[in-house]
């Protein structure tokens, strides 16, 4: 018991350590939603972003079909980009998507492991958009909004 007493302040500062390093990680990661630099859509707002991953529009303002793509359940980029742009949390979500699917409004959007994954995915289709950390941006797609 005394050898567990004399490790606890040091386990509570690798806590501290890892957890300053975790919100520093986050903090840094900035994410912008992308479309394939073959789309027409030069820009787009947050609420229209919004409306088409939540499934209330399937249209970019320019009238061209949109199709979301998500990033996995539990990335925290997915976690971010919901929080910043709609203010909900993952079982919010999650509760949103299930009305959805049950009234027969909507399905989520198709999910892409990683950002990879996403850009891949994106660039591939003009008519998908997805999200992406500012980092992993390439010729293959374009930058249409940034998240704060």
């Amino acid at each position: 018991m005394r050898a567990f007493s004399r490790s606890l302040p040091s386990l509570r500062r690798l806590f501290a350590t890892l957890a300053l390093g975790l919100a520093a990680a986050n903090a840094s990661a900035e994410l912008v939603v992308v479309v394939s630099s073959r789309s027409q859509v030069a820009a787009i707002n947050a609420d229209q972003v919004a409306a088409i991953f939540l499934g209330h529009a399937s249209r970019f303002p320019d009238g061209t079909q949109a199709v979301a793509v998500d990033q996995q359940l539990g990335a925290p980029q997915r976690d971010s980009f919901y929080r910043e742009l709609t203010g909900k949390t993952p079982a919010l979500l999650k509760a949103h998507w299930s009305k959805m699917v049950f009234t027969g409004r909507g399905q989520p959007p198709r999910e892409a492991s990683g950002d990879a994954g996403v850009r891949r995915l994106v660039a591939g289709n003009p008519a998908m958009i997805g999200y992406i950390e500012r980092d992993a941006l390439d010729a293959s797609v374009r930058a249409v909004l940034v998240l704060p």
